[in-house]
């Protein structure tokens, strides 16, 4: 499973665990990097000193490469990159805003830099920024998504003729069939999110992984389009800012429904009803609650047999 990210990061396996909102604390992402992929803490739930103390409890954890995801939206971000530069973090992903802006700045310090995408267009964006590495995100993904609602086979297909930099593949990967249908169409490693917020390690709380574990096809919808789009699971909240939209409320009202800390109050607290809850389409696929490890082997596994598989293929006549 060697590939330009697994070389560019030094990891095992080319599996990125994504930098998730009140899932993603230090216990996930060393559970990600010491079982062969690239674990992330998720900063965008996280105050400036908990983001430090996070960093710091990685470092006591695990000697594997992990990384620190970076909502470029979110406030405190000057204290959040000087913390990163300061505790030594040598891999940032950065979203949810312009690449431009920190990268240099970032790779300076010596810290590889890779941009989350949602559309063809802001590739050449990420390539003026000189990124490292670009992770394109289709609208299955759980969390911040694409207004255009391009799917991760689309956006592939698109995206691995105009970038000169790896592609790391994101949205709707949950097995290792998956990861190899990536790969084969150009790129170079996945980044998964919803396997892992369901994950033993993971930090959100036991009544949200259960949301996830009974989430079957349909049960989740890109909701807030507005503002900035979100992949929720469908409940009393989901409704209530659904029924709004449809009647045509306007940003100042869908503002005053969403309110603050309605994510940390559904991923992080388990009010599944008035909380959000954020989680991409393949939580259909994902039935129980695995350690990291398992998962990782389950990864693995599948994708050495399905590229077992394609030995047997034979060509198409011409």
């Amino acid at each position: 499973m060697q590939s330009s990210i697994t070389k560019l990061f030094n990891i095992k396996y080319p599996i990125v665990q994504g930098g998730m909102i009140w899932c993603s604390g230090y216990k996930l992402a060393t559970a990600v990097s010491n079982a062969g992929g690239l674990g992330l803490i998720g900063s965008g739930s996280m105050y400036p000193d908990v983001l430090r103390r996070h960093i710091q409890k990685a470092k006591e954890q695990t000697q594997k490469p992990f990384g620190v995801n970076v909502p470029l939206i979110y406030p405190n971000i000057e204290e959040i990159i000087q913390i990163i530069i300061e505790e030594g973090v040598k891999i940032v992903f950065t979203s949810a805003g312009n690449p431009k802006i920190w990268t240099r700045h970032l790779q300076d310090h010596g810290i590889q830099v890779a941009h989350v995408i949602a559309n063809s267009k802001l590739v050449s964006k990420c390539e003026e920024a000189g990124v490292d590495a670009i992770v394109a995100e289709g609208f299955e993904a759980g969390g911040h998504n694409g207004k255009e609602e391009t799917t991760s086979l689309v956006l592939l297909q698109s995206l691995r003729h105009k970038s000169s930099v790896p592609i790391i593949a994101a949205g709707g990967f949950g097995s290792g069939e998956a990861i190899l249908a990536a790969m084969q169409l150009g790129a170079a490693g996945v980044q998964m999110g919803s396997v892992f917020a369901a994950a033993q390690e993971s930090s959100a709380h036991e009544a949200f992984k259960n949301e996830i574990l009974k989430a079957v096809e349909g049960s989740t919808h890109l909701s807030l389009k507005q503002l900035i789009p979100v992949r929720l699971i469908k409940n009393t909240f989901f409704e209530r800012i659904d029924q709004a939209e449809k009647r045509g409320a306007d940003k100042d009202e869908l503002s005053e429904l969403l309110g603050r800390g309605r994510a940390k109050k559904g991923m992080f607290e388990g009010d599944t009803d008035e909380g959000e809850l954020e989680i991409g389409q393949i939580a259909a696929i994902i039935n129980e609650e695995e350690s990291v490890h398992s998962i990782m082997k389950r990864l693995v596994r599948e994708f050495n047999q399905a590229l077992k598989k394609t030995k047997n293929w034979s060509e198409l006549e011409e």
